[in-house]
Formats: C-alpha cells, structure tokens, sequence
C-alpha cells in the first residue's frame, strides 16, 4: 500500500476502538481498520488477545496520504492521544494488548518513528520515560468485523461514552486545524 498518495502506518496505543475513532478524523488519513499485530499466535481472536496468550497488542492499520499528512506528523499526533509512558496500559485497560508500539512498514519509518520519539521525548511532552516499542511489521491481522467502525456504530455504549468519547475530544480540541 505505498505509493504517492497513499502510504500505511500500523499503531497500538491502548484499545483499537479510540485510536481508529481519532485517526478517522484526522485531515489526510483514507482509511482505519482495527486488529491484531506484533504477536505470535496466526489469526488471533479478539479473546485471544485480551487473555493475553498470544503476544499481539491491538493496533489499527492506518492508510494516509503524505502529501497532506506525513508519516512524522501521524506519529505525533499518535504520541498526544495515547500515553506512552505507562508500559503495557492506558488507563484502566492493562495487558501486553494495550502496550504503546509502532510496527514500522520499512527502514524509513523506522528511522522517523525513532527521530519522532527522541522528538517527544527530549521536549518533554510527557514527564516519564516513553516506553513505547518500536519494531518492524511482520503481519497485521484484522479484527472480527464488529469492531470495525467500533465508536460510530456504538457511540453510546459505556466504554464508548466513559473512554472513547474524552478521548476523541481531546483530540479535537488539540488538533482542530486538522480535523477532516
């Protein structure tokens, strides 16, 4: 999926339902699709990967643009939305699920990932260490189909209402000239 006007990204940080809720929104980006990577188990289930057994951590697919959006910028806004500090975490979601990653889709991406790391880090975004991992893709997963699209469908379910919700609006607020 790499040419001129579209490139991929594959991120985790905490519950697929926020970051696709967020990436849906941002200026340049053409698609999300939710699922499973950076694990060891072939064609995970979603059970599977919240039992922890199977070393995947939820991440979304993101198909962009770099002409309107760079790889660089994707990833500072995926540092904002998520904290990746806490290992293995994000609020009150724990597991290896939810740890803070970035599977990189090339040398290049590798190379900016940790350029847009040591970015974060040395301006002091965040007050602990960033602990977020950085490692090539080897096979993303999608996830079972009820949880693609997961917020729009579902704007009212709890989690939604108690987590997702917040979170895109922190979003909004903090990237508004670069919402769609």
């Amino acid at each position: 999926m790499n040419d001129q006007s579209n490139a991929t990204a594959t991120l985790g940080g905490g519950c697929f339902w926020c970051l696709e809720a967020i990436f849906q929104q941002l200026r340049g980006v053409h698609g999300v699709v939710s699922g499973y990577a950076g694990g060891r188990t072939a064609d995970p289930s979603y059970e599977q990967v919240c039992a922890g057994i199977t070393g995947h951590a939820e991440v979304v697919q993101v198909s962009f643009d770099p002409a309107v959006i760079d790889y660089a910028d994707l990833l500072r806004v995926f540092f904002v939305i998520h904290d990746p500090t806490t290992r293995d975490r994000q609020g009150h979601d724990v597991g290896t699920q939810y740890r803070s990653i970035i599977l990189t889709h090339s040398q290049a991406q590798q190379r900016v990932a940790q350029d847009v790391c040591n970015e974060i880090s040395d301006a002091r975004l965040w007050l602990d260490e960033i602990v977020t991992q950085i490692v090539p893709l080897t096979v993303f997963y999608p996830a079972e189909a009820y949880h693609q699209n997961y917020f729009v469908q579902h704007p009212n379910a709890g989690y939604c209402r108690a987590v997702v919700a917040p979170k895109v609006a922190k979003f909004r607020r903090e990237f508004m000239g670069r919402l769609i």
